[in-house]
């Protein structure tokens, strides 16, 4: 699964969903409840573009880290 390359805005907190199960990927939707996982807080640094993970399999998660070969998809 590519990663997905969005928007993000200097200081604002993104929560991106560490358990593949939302639908508003690749951010949190609250659907983990009741399983062993929770969202990962992300606060942008910068505004501009970021690849998020979506495969779920980052050694740098949120972000990808490319190591499966993965090619971003516009926002």
């Amino acid at each position: 699964m590519n990663p997905m390359a969005i928007n993000v805005e200097a200081g604002k907190t993104y929560w991106w969903c560490s358990c593949g199960r939302s639908q508003s990927q690749p951010f949190c939707d609250g659907t983990h409840k009741g399983s062993d996982s929770s969202p990962l807080k992300y606060t942008a640094v910068k505004t501009g573009q970021v690849l998020f993970c979506a495969c779920k399999q980052s050694a740098t998660p949120p972000l990808c880290d490319g190591s499966h070969g993965c090619v971003a998809v516009p926002a």
